[in-house]
This record gives C-alpha cells, sequence and structure tokens, in this order.
C-alpha cells in the first residue's frame, strides 16, 4: 500500500469520530492520530491508506458526517518532512495516554 495521509478537519468531538467511523468502514484506511484544538471545538483527523482508499474514505466523510468538514486534504506520497510532522504529532499523543 503506498502511503498516502488525509486529513479531515471538523468541528467537535463527536463528528471527527462519526468521520473516522465512517472512513474506516469505508475503504482500506487506517487512524494515524488526531489534533484537538479550541477545547475539542475543532478537530483534525490523520488517516493514511493508499492514494485511492484514503480519497474515498475522506469524499464519503464528508457527505455522510453528522458536521459539514472545515478543510479536507489528501497528500499522496507525503514528503519526509509531513511524515516526520505527523509522526511528531503521535508522540504527543503517545505521551498523553500514558500519563493517564
Amino acid at each position: 500500500m503506498g502511503k498516502s495521509y488525509g486529513f479531515f478537519e471538523v468541528p467537535s468531538t463527536t463528528a471527527a469520530i462519526d468521520a473516522l467511523d465512517i472512513m474506516c468502514k469505508t475503504a482500506n484506511v487506517e487512524f494515524v492520530t488526531w489534533e484537538k484544538k479550541l477545547g475539542g471545538r475543532l478537530v483534525t483527523i490523520i488517516i493514511q491508506g493508499s492514494v485511492s482508499d484514503v480519497t474515498q474514505a475522506m469524499e464519503r466523510a464528508a457527505v455522510s458526517c453528522i458536521k459539514e468538514p472545515v478543510a479536507q486534504v489528501v497528500i499522496a506520497h507525503p514528503h519526509e518532512e509531513v511524515v516526520r510532522m505527523v509522526k511528531y504529532s503521535q508522540t504527543g499523543i503517545l505521551e498523553e495516554i500514558t500519563k493517564e
């Protein structure tokens, strides 16, 4: 599977979880990480998979999610700096989980 990222930003944590569920049920994609801003009122979900799977998953979530996305983008074969940024985001999530 050629790695591509999908970034899907929606208002509210509940909508983000709904979007992720739709994406994972629609295509062969996997959850990478998420970023919550403004106390969870704005959430960006990052998924990965092939370009076609990520595109299909994001398109389906955009029309089926309980809230309309604020922004979305598919990055095919991301530059190593983008990969590094996403890994850094994952590390922050892992550190947060281990503190609990």
